[in-house]
């Protein structure tokens, strides 16, 4: 099992709070200040187009929360047509920023900026999108983020193309140095062959300022495409708590894998030694799709806002259980839950549509 590494060798117990400058980059936590959150719009020429008003619906409400609360930031490829279906879902403009491009799909997680602090600044980091590993056209998806920056999406911060492929549903952050990964994700020789553990820890170290990169071996989510990206199983939620799915039905295909994971999880310490504060989110109903195939429903998938949290419904008896739960992990912050049972049918859910774009970021 591989528990802990300590990147680049220092092994101080000092407890470092998230929104401090450590020396070179360093990747903010989710729920530190932001500036906005970028969507990529559903359309008609996407795998979308049989429930497009469905999705269109969801996506609307997202948009909503976020215009609530700080600015969204939208890549469409008619934004004539987006005006108009936020207009008829009386969805003011004054924080909703319209940018024409043409796009794949809408996982603006994994095909959006990761944004980083480097000497007080924020800088774009683009890494390659390859479509989970070239299992889905992604082209036009990988070219997104240049151009957004190239009509001032994102104002004056800079942009840093990196040659390596990595997706922002991969990995989460404390904001203190530390990431929590997937070995079956960023290990897959279909995103960057011939790459060790090693390799990767070196490459998170030199772009997002990694100092220590805690490994899942175990855990995977039924109907998941990505190869077990991090988002849908366990989430940062403090420097010191780490929110994860559980699964208590022994008859579930999950239960194993979970349980192993939770183990993991347990092995797991803050950098200043002691156990992560760890809380169980439950496993929502089982959903499948119209051949039958299990979807990959997860309430391991919210978004942190300022001053809220969205976390994904599914109808399922375990909504209202996740959902307080969810917020006993954020006291100070409103927790809304947004029907999320339309995404899960092309595989994903609230947190892999959102891409946040941290404070320093003019919008």
């Amino acid at each position: 099992m591989r528990v802990r590494n300590e990147v680049n060798g220092d092994t101080s117990a000092a407890h470092r709070p998230a929104n401090m400058t450590l020396q070179g980059p360093r990747l903010p936590a989710e729920w530190e200040p932001q500036a906005g959150v970028q969507l990529t719009w559903p359309h008609a020429a996407s795998d979308w187009a049989p429930i497009l008003k469905r999705v269109e619906a969801c996506f609307c409400e997202i948009a909503a929360a976020i215009s609530r609360h700080e600015t969204a930031v939208v890549a469409c490829p008619d934004p004539d047509h987006m005006c108009n279906v936020l207009e008829a879902r009386g969805i003011t403009r004054d924080r909703v920023r319209i940018y024409k491009a043409s796009t794949n799909d809408t996982w603006a997680r994994d095909h959006g900026p990761i944004t980083i602090y480097e000497n007080g600044a924020p800088v774009l980091c683009d890494f390659v999108f390859n479509g989970w590993g070239n299992k889905f056209p992604s082209a036009l998806d990988n070219a997104l983020t240049a151009k957004l920056h190239g009509q001032n999406a994102f104002g004056q911060a800079s942009l840093r193309a990196i040659d390596f492929v990595l997706e922002g549903g991969s990995i989460e952050s404390d904001g203190a140095g530390t990431i929590l990964t997937t070995s079956k994700c960023l290990l897959a020789s279909s995103r960057n062959p011939g790459k060790s553990h090693a390799h990767i820890e070196g490459m998170l170290r030199d772009t997002l300022g990694a100092r220590r990169v805690l490994w899942l071996e175990h855990g995977y989510i039924a109907g998941d495409d990505t190869d077990s990206h991090v988002d849908t199983l366990a989430r940062f939620c403090s420097t010191d708590t780490i929110a994860h799915v559980a699964c208590r039905d022994e008859t579930d295909e999950h239960f194993a894998e979970l349980r192993l994971m939770e183990e993991e999880l347990r092995s797991f310490r803050t950098e200043s030694g002691h156990p992560y504060r760890l809380v169980p989110l439950p496993f929502p109903r089982a959903s499948y799709d119209e051949c039958g195939s299990r979807l990959p429903a997860t309430y391991a998938n919210f978004l942190i806002l300022n001053g809220a949290v969205l976390v994904p419904t599914y109808g399922a008896p375990q909504d209202d259980e996740a959902l307080n739960i969810i917020q006993s992990c954020f006291p100070d912050r409103e927790v809304i839950g947004i029907d999320c049972s339309s995404l899960i049918i092309q595989h994903g859910s609230l947190h892999c549509v959102t891409m946040q774009l941290p404070e320093g970021v003019t919008l």
